[in-house]
């Protein structure tokens, strides 16, 4: 029998199962009106990753069950979507190692952008917790994971020649007593 094919209730969610937590999530219930709320893009590109990795692990040689899934799982899948990148990573070898914007074309790889893996690890660190994964035993939420997504960033800002820094919060000007001044001539 097809590991992915047999009924376990307490592991396996059907696409519906995801689909009616985002709606339980998104506060929407069954006595509300016929209009059906849509999920928003951010749910909807949840369910695809989530879907997508769940394909990989049936794919993979032996094939996993998402309980069996590890860091180290996690990190072949963001190795193996690598290949599907966009970005040009320049290695320490290309003269162009560290311009943003590079004269001419190089042989360096394509890889997927540091930003695009970190939103989609976080999409899927939710993902796996709303299909009933304890927190505590996230796999994407994983030191390894935490770990190659940094030394990704650093490895990207390097070649690129762009830091990648913390946002930092704006802090508000203290205020000064405004309601105490009384503007010229209103003595």
């Amino acid at each position: 029998m097809d590991p992915y094919t047999q009924n376990n209730n307490n592991h396996n969610m059907s696409y519906q199962d995801f689909s009616s937590l985002s709606t339980v999530a998104s506060g929407s219930s069954s006595n509300s009106p016929a209009v059906a709320a849509t999920p928003s893009r951010y749910e909807n590109q949840k369910r695809r990753d989530w879907n997508t990795f769940c394909q990989y692990l049936k794919n993979h040689h032996p094939p996993l069950f998402i309980q069996q899934c590890s860091g180290a799982h996690v990190l072949e899948f963001l190795c193996y979507l690598d290949q599907f990148g966009k970005t040009k990573v320049h290695t320490l070898i290309c003269p162009f190692y560290g311009h943003p914007n590079p004269p001419a074309p190089c042989p360096c790889p394509l890889r997927q952008a540091w930003g695009s893996l970190d939103a989609l690890i976080g999409r899927l660190r939710a993902a796996y917790e709303e299909n009933g994964g304890a927190p505590e035993v996230n796999p994407f939420g994983a030191r390894p994971v935490k770990l190659y997504l940094r030394e990704i960033r650093e490895l990207q800002s390097k070649a690129r020649g762009i830091s990648y820094e913390k946002k930092k919060r704006k802090r508000l000007a203290p205020q000064e007593d405004h309601d105490n001044k009384l503007l010229p001539g209103m003595d």
